[in-house]
C-alpha cells in the first residue's frame, strides 16, 4: 500500500494584511477568516456590479446566456462553500452581528440562495438528522446511480423543500429557525416579485435563473456526497458521506471535499480538516470509509454515478489502512452495493417528509 500524500490545504494561508484587512480583523471571531472578508469583498464587486449592469440597461438581458455560465463555473462553488463555512462558524463577533447578514442576505440572492435558507436547511436540519429518514435531504430511499431517482430527489426539494423545512422547524418547536426561514423567504419572493414588475428581463437574469441553477447544483452535490451511504446505519458519519482528497476543488472551496470529517466535526475550521483526516487515517480504514483521491469534485462523482463510470470511481478509491483489500472488480462491486441498496421507496412529493406529517395525514 503506497503512502497517501495530502496536497490539500493543511493550514491557513499566509496573507500580507492590507488596511482593509486590519479594519476587519478585530471584528472577526477567528483571525484565519480574514480570507473570507477578502472573498466577500470580491463577490460584492462581482455580484452588485453585474446587478447594476443589468438593471441599468448597460447590457441587454440576453447576454446573461454568456455571463451566467461563466459566473457559475468560477464563483458558485467558492461562494456557496464560503456561505457553508460561515453558517457553521459565524464570521463576526456578537457586537458586530449585523455584519453576519452581509454574505447570506446581500450576496446570496445574486447566486440563487434565498436569505438564511442555507443555514436553516443545512445547520438547522441536515446535521441534526444526519441522513436518517427524518432528514429532508436523505438519499436512502433512492437508488443513487439512477437519473430518474435523482430527478425525483431534486423535484421533491425544489417543489416541497420550503414547506417541508418550515413544517420540520415548527413541529420541533424551533421557532427562531422557523421565523428566520419565513423572513428570508418572504423577503426574497416579495423582492423578486416587485423587481419582475419593474424590470422583468433583468430580474430573470440576475435573480431567477440563478435560483434554479443553484438548487440543481446543490442537490446534485448533496446526492453525490451521500450516495455511498450505508443504509443499515445511515447516521454513521464514517459511512454516510465521502472524502475527496487532493483535488483543486479543495483549494478553491475550502476543503469541502472532506465531507466525512465535516459530519464528524461540523464546527472544525476548514484549514484543519485535511490534517484531521491525515491524523485519523486508520479510523477511516477501520470504518471502511469511501475516500477518493484526485476525483475532481462532488459534481464529478455525481456525473460518474449518472453515467455508470464505475471503473473511474474504483480507480480513484483509496486503499485505506485497516480496510479490506479489494481488487478493482471488488471495488466496483463494493461501490455498487453501497449505491444501489435502498431503505424504502423514493419519497413522494407531497407525503413522507416527516413522521409528524404522516401522523397528521393519518388523522
Amino acid at each position: 500500500m503506497r503512502e497517501l500524500v495530502i496536497t490539500d490545504p493543511l493550514t491557513a494561508p499566509e496573507l500580507e494584511l492590507s488596511a482593509v484587512d486590519r479594519w476587519f480583523l478585530p471584528r472577526l471571531r477567528d483571525p484565519r477568516d480574514v480570507v473570507f472578508v477578502r472573498q466577500a469583498l470580491k463577490f460584492s464587486a462581482i455580484f452588485w456590479g453585474s446587478g447594476l449592469v443589468y438593471f441599468s440597461g448597460l447590457l441587454p438581458a440576453w447576454t446573461a446566456l454568456l455571463w451566467l455560465p461563466a459566473l457559475f463555473a468560477t464563483q458558485a462553488g467558492p461562494f456557496t462553500l464560503m456561505l457553508h463555512a460561515v453558517c457553521h462558524r459565524k464570521l463576526f463577533k456578537g457586537q458586530h452581528t449585523l455584519l453576519n447578514a452581509w454574505i447570506p442576505w446581500t450576496l446570496g440572492p445574486f447566486i440563487g440562495h434565498t436569505p438564511d435558507s442555507f443555514y436553516n436547511h443545512h445547520v438547522g436540519m441536515h446535521h441534526p438528522e444526519n441522513n436518517a429518514f427524518s432528514d429532508l435531504s436523505t438519499t436512502i430511499g433512492y437508488q443513487r446511480d439512477r437519473f430518474s431517482h435523482f430527478l425525483r430527489y431534486w423535484a421533491r426539494f425544489f417543489v416541497m423543500g420550503t414547506a417541508e423545512l418550515l413544517t420540520y422547524h415548527w413541529t420541533r418547536r424551533r421557532k427562531k429557525l422557523f421565523w428566520s426561514m419565513v423572513r428570508g423567504e418572504l423577503a426574497w419572493y416579495g423582492g423578486v416579485a416587485l423587481l419582475l414588475l419593474w424590470k422583468p428581463a433583468a430580474t430573470l437574469a440576475v435573480f431567477v435563473v440563478p435560483f434554479f441553477l443553484i438548487r440543481f447544483l446543490m442537490m446534485s452535490g448533496n446526492f453525490a456526497q451521500h450516495s455511498f451511504i450505508d443504509v443499515d446505519d445511515p447516521t454513521d458519519s464514517w459511512r454516510n458521506s465521502t472524502c475527496l482528497l487532493n483535488a483543486r476543488y479543495n483549494h478553491k472551496c475550502w476543503n469541502d471535499g472532506y465531507h466525512i470529517v465535516h459530519h464528524l466535526k461540523p464546527t472544525l475550521h476548514w484549514t484543519e480538516m485535511a490534517a484531521w483526516f491525515r491524523d485519523n487515517l486508520e479510523d477511516f480504514g477501520r470504518n471502511d470509509a469511501v475516500v477518493f483521491d484526485g476525483l475532481g469534485n462532488n459534481q464529478t462523482v455525481w456525473w460518474c454515478l449518472m453515467t455508470q463510470q464505475w471503473g473511474r470511481l474504483a480507480d480513484h478509491l483509496v486503499d485505506l489502512p485497516g480496510a479490506p483489500v479489494r481488487s478493482r472488480e471488488e471495488k466496483i462491486a463494493f461501490l455498487q452495493d453501497r449505491v444501489r441498496r435502498t431503505a424504502g421507496a423514493p419519497t413522494p412529493l407531497l407525503r413522507g417528509a416527516l413522521p409528524e406529517v404522516e401522523a397528521l395525514a393519518a388523522k
